[in-house]
């Protein structure tokens, strides 16, 4: 248990930001961040980027 709330809250940082890194999905055509899932025709998963328009599975 950390001894006082200073570490409690730097632990904390800690698994946020790793949890964004892990999470972030940029545009392999233009590296923007603004990504969108969508289902394709087949039931499958495929993302948009919303900045240039590019779009893979």
């Amino acid at each position: 248990m950390p001894a006082s709330i200073l570490e409690e809250v730097h632990d904390l940082l800690e698994v946020a930001l790793n949890r964004k890194k892990a999470t972030l999905l940029d545009c392999p055509s233009c590296g923007s961040v603004h990504v969108a899932q969508v289902l394709g025709d087949n039931g499958g998963i495929s993302y948009v980027c919303t900045a240039c328009g590019h779009s893979w599975s």
